[in-house]
């Protein structure tokens, strides 16, 4: 990933659940590399019977075992929302996307279900998973390169002055 200095990244947000799934991922890809790579080197191909499938076998082991773990490594360390010029990124481990910012209409934070949503001109919508905490960093962000952008904010007891603009 190469990253520019006026590019700002905000981290992906999982839940406590999918970083537990992506943990156990991660640890059953390096145990199954661990394993066949014993196999291999304490079995060898000696008591094969059809040696071909034996290859076959420790190859494709290899094979899912790495990428299990690369894959793993990936939504840990590649998952973000980059906002470079006139594009917000999205990378969600090797799936990554870009929209242009100049086809955002409009970015609603719902404080009642902490969300934070951009709606774009076509009447679609991207919820963006951030921490709520990088909440305004992001949408500043986003306000710099695009300042007609309606902002909204909206809360059980709102007042005017949530929904105006920045």
């Amino acid at each position: 990933m190469v990253y520019n200095s006026a590019m700002r990244i905000f981290k992906y947000k999982f839940t406590r659940a999918i970083r537990i799934i992506i943990i156990v991922m991660l640890a059953i890809g390096v145990t199954a590399f661990g394993i066949t790579l014993w196999q291999t080197i304490a079995y060898g191909l000696e008591h094969s019977a059809v040696k071909a499938f034996t290859i076959a076998k420790y190859v494709l082991s290899f094979i899912v075992s790495v990428a299990l773990t690369v894959i793993s490594v990936l939504f840990i360390t590649s998952s973000y929302y980059a906002i470079d010029g006139k594009q917000l990124k999205m990378s969600f481990s090797f799936l990554k996307s870009k929209y242009n910012i100049d086809d955002i209409d409009a970015i609603i934070l719902d404080r009642t279900a902490d969300k934070l949503s951009i709606v774009f001109e076509n009447e679609s919508c991207l919820n963006v998973v951030i921490k709520p905490e990088q909440y305004s960093d992001f949408v500043q962000a986003v306000l710099n390169v695009k300042p007609t952008i309606e902002y909204s904010i909206k809360s059980k007891t709102s007042t005017g002055d949530d929904e105006e603009k920045k």
